[in-house]
C-alpha cells in the first residue's frame, strides 16, 4: 500500500502534540524553519511527516519485533515500505521473534529490513562461548546491540523508536521528539496506552507476538528476559534483579 491510500490509526490522541521544531532540522544545513506550516504532529502524523518531509531518505526505523512491534511497523510500511528498518539479530533472540520477523515482514510488505549483527572478531574476542550475559549484561548489550547499532545509524539523521511512556517508570517522561548525539530520534507512539494498542493490532488484523500470548509483554533476548505477573510493569521481566532496565540503545526519559 503506498502513502496516498493511507490508512489513519483508529485510537485517538489527546495528550499535547509535539512541536515540529526538532523536525526543521531536516535539511542539510539544519534550517531552523516551521516544518509543518506551524502544526503540531503526533502519531502517525509524526512518522509521516518526518519519513516524507523532514527527513526523506536519510531516517531508518529501529525495531526488536517485540511484543508491541506490529503497529509501528505497519504505519512505515504503509507510508513508505522501503524505508530501512533496522532489527539487532544479537544472535541471542527466542527463536519465536525470528520466526515472528519473517512473518510480519511478509504479512506489512516491508522490503528493506536490515539485520544489524555484532562484529565477528567482536564476539570472538569478549564473548566466545555467547555467556556475557550472565557476568557483565552492560558488556553484552553493548557488544550485541549499542555499539553494532551506532554504526548502523551512521547514515541516517532522524530514527524511530516505538518506546512508550506506560511500559517502565523511567519511560513517563519520554518525549515525542528529542535530539540525541545531533540527531532527531522520534518517539511517535510515546502517548499510545496498551488499551490503544491491543485496538490497532485488533481493527488491522495484524499478528501478534506468541511469546506476547504467553505472559510476555516485553521481549528482549532469551537469557535476559521473563515473564511478567500481572500488575508488574511491563519491562520488569527485563534483567530481572539485576537493577537494569534499558539496554543502553535508550537513556531513561
Amino acid at each position: 500500500m503506498n502513502a496516498s491510500t493511507c490508512t489513519l490509526p483508529i485510537a485517538a490522541r489527546t495528550a499535547p502534540a509535539a512541536t515540529p521544531d526538532l523536525l526543521a532540522r531536516g535539511g542539510a544545513d539544519h534550517a531552523r524553519q516551521p516544518a509543518a506550516a506551524g502544526r503540531e504532529l503526533e502519531g502517525y502524523a509524526l512518522l509521516r511527516h518526518a519519513m516524507l518531509t523532514a527527513f526523506p531518505g536519510r531516517i531508518a526505523v529501529v525495531s526488536s519485533f517485540g511484543a508491541e512491534s506490529a503497529v509501528l511497523l505497519a504505519w512505515a510500511a504503509e507510508i513508505d515500505p522501503m524505508v530501512p528498518v533496522l532489527f539487532m539479530d544479537t544472535g541471542q533472540h527466542f527463536a519465536e521473534t525470528l520466526e515472528y520477523r519473517r512473518a510480519l515482514v511478509a504479512a506489512l510488505g516491508l522490503r528493506n529490513v536490515q539485520d544489524i549483527r555484532p562484529e565477528a572478531a567482536a564476539l570472538a574476542s569478549s564473548d566466545p562461548v555467547g555467556l556475557l550475559h550472565g557476568i557483565d549484561p552492560d558488556g553484552c548489550c553493548a557488544l550485541r546491540k549499542t555499539d553494532p547499532l551506532d554504526s548502523a545509524l551512521a547514515p541516517y539523521k532522524a530514527w524511530v523508536t516505538g518506546r512508550k511512556r506506560y511500559q517502565a517508570a523511567g519511560r513517563r517522561d519520554l518525549p515525542l521528539l528529542e535530539l540525541v548525539d545531533g540527531r532527531v530520534k522520534l518517539n511517535p507512539l510515546a502517548d499510545w496506552s496498551a488499551s490503544d494498542l491491543a485496538a490497532e493490532i485488533l481493527a488491522r488484523g495484524l499478528p501478534r507476538h506468541p511469546l506476547s500470548l504467553r505472559g510476555y509483554p516485553s521481549i528482549g533476548c532469551a537469557p535476559c528476559t521473563q515473564q511478567v505477573a500481572p500488575g508488574e510493569d511491563p519491562r520488569s521481566g527485563r534483567w530481572r534483579g539485576l537493577g537494569k532496565t534499558e539496554c543502553g540503545i535508550h537513556r531513561p526519559a
